[in-house]
């Protein structure tokens, strides 16, 4: 399975009309947005819901009445207004390009200790180097391990091995090449992870609304 995709990093305009839907503490909102050359080495090893490409996700919540994002970005670990997360990549018909994703009844219960240790994870570095155990967030990442935390340490979402890999090749992508070696780290080739694609199927997910066609 492929690592999370960078294209977490762009953050592009906000839109004007919040979407009409039930919304619930704890969705999951997945983005399909353009990240260039890492989207395509992505969309090589990945398979998601419906066979859709995502790159991006967050976790929704309402903090003083008003809905919230809270999202890994280049930035850092930011809580971001719903409007300005769903309309940061829109089709050409002017919807979110967005699905939203909502835990199966048994994790449900999860949401509120979830959110509070995703909220103390503000201000927190993104994770350039995609480790799961340093003190950095990308975007999938930072969803899991806040219900990891909520669940007692026990994580509800798959963390498969990555690859960086081209399955044409066999060797490393280009893109992924040079950005680890910009780094100075080697690439983590097998280490545990997970993206916004492959969460789209997991099994503690339902995937319930699809913005892109309302």
């Amino acid at each position: 399975m492929p690592i999370y995709l960078i294209c977490c990093f762009l953050v592009l305009g906000c839109g004007e009309n919040s979407v009409d839907i039930e919304w619930k503490e704890g969705d999951i909102l997945f983005q399909n947005g353009d990240c260039g050359d890492f989207c395509t080495a992505i969309r090589k090893v990945t398979t998601a819901y419906e066979g859709r490409q995502f790159s991006h996700n967050g976790l929704l919540l309402k903090e003083k009445g008003q809905w919230m994002v809270i999202e890994a970005i280049r930035e850092g670990v930011s809580l971001t207004p719903l409007d300005t997360f769903l309309y940061r990549h829109t089709t050409p018909s002017g919807n979110p390009s967005v699905h939203v994703g909502r835990l199966k009844s048994p994790y449900r219960k999860l949401i509120p200790v979830a959110l509070k240790h995703a909220k103390s994870l503000i201000g927190k570095p993104y994770d350039m180097a995609f480790d799961m155990e340093n003190d950095a967030y990308y975007c999938s990442e930072l969803i899991h391990l806040a219900f990891k935390k909520a669940n007692r340490g026990k994580g509800i979402f798959q963390t498969p091995p990555m690859t960086y890999n081209d399955p044409e090749t066999g060797q490393v992508f280009p893109v992924w090449k040079k950005h680890f070696e910009d780094l100075s780290l080697p690439v983590p080739e097998g280490e545990p992870g997970l993206n916004p694609g492959g969460m789209t199927r997991d099994s503690a997910i339902e995937m319930i609304s699809n913005l892109e066609s309302p």
